[in-house]
């Protein structure tokens, strides 16, 4: 498989995915602003996100697609309707479980909401009601996002990457609908229909996964609860890393608890905006290539091809770095005019924009690391070793929860950002170590000569997009075309600089872009 190729087929749909979220997240600080309506959202929708990373970004995905892999690439026996098989016994286990669990939270869901928002800090009895309210509203969409999980699991599997990727469109799109077409000048009202439109795209992207499954050839029947080896040792496998990738979502958690508690109203919405911001990059490549990278390991391993592998997470490991450390300069350096671009205006005011530039600074200084985390851990899961990361996560949620308690009372909102990326760079510096220590993986020749050059390239253009934002500052409170424009001259001046710097410093050598050239179609 061609690595890049499938990055930018995945990379592409998430990278539209992610406009439309800027997009989003735009027309949301328009019509909502940052205060207590947009919190209370915010926090609604922070159980169903926390239970997507959980579940189909992370347990299920890591412990499904190796084992429906090997049921489908087994030659001895009956291939995809063996795989198929094995799903339907996974769904028949899960199904029953999805749906308690949804009731469970319905019913709970006061105390949910206390636990998400530490009780939010100086609000009445109403207010916290009306909270608990947008958490019931969004509470459905965890078993609908979950059985996407597993469609989309089987997809990737057979290399129809494309269509899982495209899914997240949809909830984007629905929550833009919502945002043109149901606004009303009651924040609380706008957060409501917002809390609605969560659910509805859920049923929309389960509904267009279905239908791309039946395109594929693959029908998944309805059963009874199946108790046999496969499922034993897929919930084997699922238990330690939805405990690893818990410990991630419990990070979020508390950082948002105690931001909801401890902070000034606004705060939560700083944060989110920021990591919004944050997780453009993020989701284009880390996503991107942690769902390419498992299947394609996997299959290497099970067909005995380690040093394919080997030079499969080499290959990852340098196209993370070429795109990331100039994703990560440019959002700590240019915060300021990205956030006032794409957020400030209406009823997000201009300490709104500044408080999450901060936010975005310390958010984005892990950026490596939570891609390299994508990175490095099909690595373990691959091998069918989800124990491992587990530990790592366990070690970085006690980092993080260290660092909130630390910074968040003298750094306010960029406390939480900054924990959570200290707590980042110490599980991705354990990943990395265990893999090397067990002959896992080692860096060649290619990336030990490329990886700093690109760190000074990558620093290089952070320098001259500090010195040149100041030409765009004016123009970023303009109309929108203004200020797409102004963000369109600020990213291309920056690509090009970086460019550039890459061929300056060696990271790229004429052979290579020789080779560029010759592999372009004509």
């Amino acid at each position: 498989m061609n690595l890049a190729k499938a990055l930018a087929s995945v990379g592409g749909l998430t990278l539209a995915s992610r406009v439309l979220g800027l997009v989003r997240d735009s027309l949301f600080a328009r019509y909502v602003g940052a205060g207590f309506a947009s919190d209370a959202f915010l926090i609604a929708f922070r159980l169903p996100n926390m239970f997507r990373a959980l579940f189909a970004e992370g347990a299920f995905a890591s412990a499904f697609i190796p084992m429906f892999n090997k049921k489908v690439g087994n030659t001895e026996g009956p291939g995809l309707p063996a795989g198929i098989a094995f799903a339907e016994q996974a769904l028949s286990v899960l199904l029953p479980v999805l749906i308690v669990m949804t009731v469970a939270l319905e019913i709970f869901a006061w105390p949910v909401t206390f636990l998400l928002s530490g009780g939010f800090n100086d609000v009445s009895h109403e207010q916290f009601a009306f909270a608990v309210t947008l958490s019931r509203m969004t509470i459905p969409y965890l078993m609908l996002i979950s059985l996407v999980s597993l469609l989309g699991g089987i997809l990737n599997s057979l290399s129809k990457f494309w269509v899982n990727a495209a899914a997240p469109i949809l909830l984007n799109l629905t929550l833009i609908a919502a945002l043109l077409g149901f606004h009303s000048d009651d924040p609380l009202i706008t957060a409501r229909n917002q809390a609605i439109g969560v659910s509805v795209s859920g049923a929309l992207q389960l509904a267009w996964l279905v239908l791309a499954c039946r395109a594929n050839g693959v029908s998944m029947r309805l059963r009874l609860p199946v108790w046999n080896a496969d499922v034993k040792q897929l919930l084997k496998l699922i238990l330690p890393a939805a405990a690893g990738a818990g410990a991630v979502q419990i990070n979020l958690v508390i950082s948002t608890a105690l931001a909801a508690y401890l902070l000034p109203h606004g705060s939560v919405t700083y944060i989110y905006m920021a990591d919004r911001l944050n997780q453009l990059p993020l989701g284009l490549i880390g996503i991107g290539l942690g769902t390419v990278l498992l299947p394609t390991i996997s299959r290497q391993l099970g067909a005995g091809q380690e040093g394919a592998a080997m030079e499969t997470q080499n290959r990852g490991l340098e196209l993370a770095l070429l795109l990331t450390l100039p994703a990560a300069a440019a959002l700590i350096v240019c915060g300021g005019p990205i956030a006032a671009a794409l957020f400030g205006y209406g009823k997000f005011d201009a300490a709104d924009v500044t408080f999450t530039a901060q936010a975005l600074a310390a958010f984005s200084i892990g950026l490596p690391s939570y891609i390299l985390v994508k990175v490095l851990t099909p690595g373990f899961y691959a091998r069918q070793d989800t124990r491992t990361p587990v530990r790592y996560a366990m070690i970085s949620m006690a980092v993080n929860l260290a660092g909130n308690l630390i910074l968040i009372v003298p750094l306010q909102h960029m406390g939480p950002p900054l924990a959570t990326a200290i707590a980042s760079t110490v599980n991705v510096a354990m990943l990395y170590f265990a893999l090397v220590k067990r002959g896992h993986f080692t860096l060649d020749a290619r990336l030990r000569r490329r990886a700093p050059r690109l760190a000074l390239a990558a620093i290089a253009m952070g320098v001259a997009l500090w010195f040149g934002q100041s030409l765009v500052m004016p123009y970023v409170h303009g109309t929108w075309l203004v200020r797409g424009l102004a963000l369109a001259v600020l990213v291309s001046s920056g690509c090009l600089v970086y460019g550039l710097a890459t061929v300056v410093s060696g990271a790229f050598t004429r052979d290579d872009l020789r080779l560029l050239r010759r592999r372009r179609p004509a």
